[in-house]
């Protein structure tokens, strides 16, 4: 029987939803659903959606023992994704050095249509408490250690939403970084304290009477491209990548098999020019780690 456009949309939204809810449920942010009553429980029934994802946190800290953003690319071309999920180069890290690797927690961020309320005195210290309590939070953001946070501005104006207090209370909640295509504040202190903040721009102002928090934990677009719940997160000092959930152990298995042949070519040039070996030509510690895989 012909499918329908219709029929065809329908399903292609279904399995979306599920695949979104199947992340949500294993990164502990969801429930599983009960089973629909009557349901049988033969053992010969297919499994449901939910138990054939794995735990994007587990697969997240494999992709950040070794690998690097450039690997993890190259084996998103060889599953199919290449560039749709490569962040705008403009999103970058703060400092050079940092690297994280983690499942994506969403936050969707809106630019405000009113202004924050003139404040006495006495309230110099209670802007965002203020706010807040007016509507400028319609959600509540819950982290779970080894998290990134991703934070979506739908082009807004000049925020510094992330600061180096807040990013280093969600550093300091195990947060492993923070990744916005908007600004940042506070940025000497953010250098500094090396709190993991990537962002396109650097920011002077604070939230109050210039964004909203509208949704967390929904998926939203950032730096050009789709991020889920779930899905995971990579930054170095290349820039930003985000891996889906449904192909992300194919996608190691690639970035694996190209790092490890990368580390390989560049310790023969190592000993060709008689330069000391270091850590990024440690091959067999690379394959040794992922002999299970490979």
């Amino acid at each position: 029987m012909k499918k329908t456009r219709t029929g065809m949309i329908g399903s292609s939204r279904r399995d979306f939803l599920k695949l979104s809810a199947a992340a949500a449920v294993g990164m502990g942010i969801a429930p599983p659903p009960a089973p629909a009553s009557g349901a049988s429980h033969t053992s010969g029934q297919a499994k449901p959606v939910l138990n054939q994802v794995r735990d994007p946190y587990a697969l997240a800290a494999r992709f950040s023992k070794f690998l690097r953003v450039t690997d993890v690319t190259d084996g998103l071309d060889a599953v199919g994704r290449a560039d749709l999920t490569l962040m705008d180069p403009s999103i970058r890290p703060l400092w050079m050095g940092m690297r994280f690797w983690g499942p994506a927690v969403t936050m969707r961020v809106i630019p405000t249509n009113r202004r924050m309320p003139v404040i006495d005195r006495k309230d110099a210290l209670l802007q965002h408490d203020i706010w807040n309590k007016s509507g400028g939070s319609h959600a509540r953001l819950t982290t779970k250690p080894g998290c990134v946070i991703v934070t979506s501005t739908n082009g807004a104006r000049e925020c510094g939403y992330w600061g180096s207090n807040n990013s280093m209370a969600m550093q300091a909640d195990g947060v492993v970084g923070i990744v916005t295509d908007g600004n940042a504040r506070d940025t000497d202190e953010i250098i500094l304290q090396k709190n993991p903040v990537a962002c396109k721009g650097i920011g002077r102002t604070i939230i109050p009477g210039r964004v909203e928090l509208m949704d967390v934990d929904v998926p939203v677009a950032c730096g050009g491209v789709m991020v889920r719940p779930g899905d995971i997160i990579g930054c170095d000092w290349d820039g930003v990548v985000v891996v889906p959930i449904e192909v992300a152990e194919e996608v190691l298995f690639f970035a694996a098999k190209i790092a490890i042949d990368d580390k390989k070519s560049r310790r023969n040039l190592y000993e060709k020019l008689g330069k000391k070996p270091d850590d990024t030509v440690d091959w067999e510690s690379v394959a040794d780690y992922f002999k299970d895989i490979l």
